[in-house]
């Protein structure tokens, strides 16, 4: 794979990245995860058949574990070792 030619929109785009690189990490994030395949293509399937985002998915589960919490119906067991 060949590295494409540098051009002006390109190097201008590069210094902008770098420049707002520390801005745009202290206001977002990634987990940076990895799942198996099978998984990946079943959430992503679902996601897709009912118009919802993985960032929605991410803070609705988030809100269900933290409403689970507060229940006491969360299994959190198998993180003590």
């Amino acid at each position: 794979m060949r590295k494409r030619e540098d051009t002006p929109a390109r190097l201008a785009r590069r210094r902008y990245e770098e420049k707002i690189k520390d801005k745009r990490k202290a206001v977002s994030g990634n987990f940076g995860t990895m799942i198996p395949r099978p998984l990946f293509e079943e959430i992503n399937t679902f996601l897709k058949e009912n118009k919802i985002t993985k960032v929605r998915l991410i803070q609705e589960g988030f809100k269900a574990l933290q409403k689970m919490k507060d229940d006491g119906t969360l299994y959190t067991d198998f993180l003590k070792d």
